[in-house]
Parts: structure tokens; C-alpha cells; sequence
């Protein structure tokens, strides 16, 4: 099965059982107030992140450096930011995960490898030069 089709029917199914279960043990008005508490925290927070991350970029640009860590980095807080405002618990967590630079760059670490093994598999190719020739050439 596709894994986006997968995640698309369970991550709610997830979401649902989670709020069922922590609402019963503290309570719905809790519950829906921590869903709004984590959201503000988080979007306020990814803010913070984001523009340290700009900052970074910019010291990168200046060194004459390209920023390509700054780049993914800034393209997974507003992700983080992304799931932080979607309701939900498990969301959340995922959104608090990508968002502090530590786990962040962990992660981060962790799929590029997985990326470059990927690439480097795929390089298998022999390089040569070649020369069209003509039917005229050929006679």
C-alpha cells in the first residue's frame, strides 16, 4: 500500500485515540486547552527558529558559502510549524521533535545518509565521449 495513502488514514485514526484517551484522564476543556497552548508555544517558537536559521543563512551567504544545511533546516521548521497548528497530539510531538535544532539536526543527519546511500547506488555509470556520424560520412 502507499505509504502517504497509509499515513493519510492512520495518523487521524491516531489522533483520535489520543485525544479520546488523555480527554478521559484530564478532561475536555483541558484537553482542548493544552491542544491550543501547544500550538501558539510551538508556532511562537518556530518563529524563533526560523529567523535564526535566515540569520545563519545570511553569515553563510556573506562567507561566500552556499547555505544548504540552513535551507533544508528552514524547509523542515515550517513543516514543524505546519504540524504544531494541525490538532493533535501526536502532531505535536512530531512538530516539537523537527523544531528544536538538536533533534532537528539528528534527524536531519539521519535521512541525509540514508539520501546519500541511495545516490550513491544509483551512480553506476561508464563515461565516454562519442561522435555522431552521418550516412553520408559512412559511403
Amino acid at each position: 500500500m502507499n505509504p502517504i495513502l497509509l499515513s493519510i488514514i492512520i495518523i487521524p485514526v491516531l489522533e483520535i485515540y489520543l485525544f479520546i484517551m488523555i480527554g478521559s484522564q484530564i478532561g475536555a476543556f483541558t484537553t482542548i486547552l493544552l491542544i491550543f497552548v501547544t500550538a501558539i508555544l510551538g508556532i511562537y517558537y518556530a518563529r524563533y527558529e526560523g529567523l535564526n536559521t535566515l540569520r545563519a543563512g545570511f553569515t553563510q551567504l556573506s562567507k561566500q558559502e552556499t547555505p544548504a544545511y540552513e535551507i533544508i533546516s528552514g524547509a523542515t521548521i515550517a513543516l514543524a510549524a505546519l504540524l504544531l497548528i494541525i490538532p493533535g497530539f501526536a502532531t505535536d510531538f512530531l512538530g516539537f521533535l523537527l523544531i528544536f535544532p538538536l533533534s532537528r539536526k539528528l534527524i536531519l543527519n539521519k535521512f541525509s545518509k540514508k539520501f546519500r546511500s541511495k545516490q550513491n547506488k544509483k551512480s553506476n555509470f561508464i563515461d565516454g565521449e562519442f561522435e555522431d556520424i552521418d550516412d553520408a560520412d559512412v559511403k
